[in-house]
């Protein structure tokens, strides 16, 4: 059971937050939901839990790694769920909410003004009544508690 629940918890904590980016990624390049500044706060944990659950699949501690990956999908969740709401008005956010500007090809002007602005308190799209920021919160926070309840079941053994 216990070699079992680890690999469980390793495939959690890598495909989670690669599944979750993948659809941030889709959103962002496929249907043109750039994201706001919020947003990208919210993809950096993933990144480290991938990073973190890959190496769990060769290096040890490997339970040491899941947890700090778990930590890491969970505050991901925390800053999604900090975003919704603040898109949704319970609270306000904390930042100016407008996407960076790359230069490009053109001039620094142009490239500013040519810059999509996007706002972090207003959901460009939601599902049930859910923006991405607000299942990102439920999704994060419900796959963070599975990876842990795994670890606890590897740690009894």
């Amino acid at each position: 059971m216990t070699d079992n629940s680890l690999k469980r918890a390793q495939w959690i904590a890598l495909g989670l937050p690669a599944a979750l980016l993948g659809g941030a990624y889709v959103s962002q390049y496929g249907f043109e939901l750039f994201p706001c500044e919020m947003c990208w706060w919210q993809r950096y944990p993933h990144f480290a839990a991938i990073a973190l659950a890959g190496l769990s699949f060769v290096a040890a501690p490997k339970r040491l790694l899941l947890g700090l990956a778990a930590l890491a999908v969970l505050a991901s969740g925390l800053i999604g769920g900090f975003h919704a709401g603040v898109e949704y008005g319970w609270w306000e956010g904390i930042t100016a909410c407008a996407l960076p500007v790359t230069s490009g090809s053109g001039s620094a002007l142009d490239a500013i003004l040519d810059a999509p602005i996007v706002r972090c308190d207003v959901a460009p799209w939601d599902v049930f009544g859910i923006s991405l920021a607000g299942w990102n919160f439920l999704v994060s926070g419900a796959g963070a508690l599975a990876i842990f309840a795994l670890l606890k079941r590897t740690a009894k053994a």
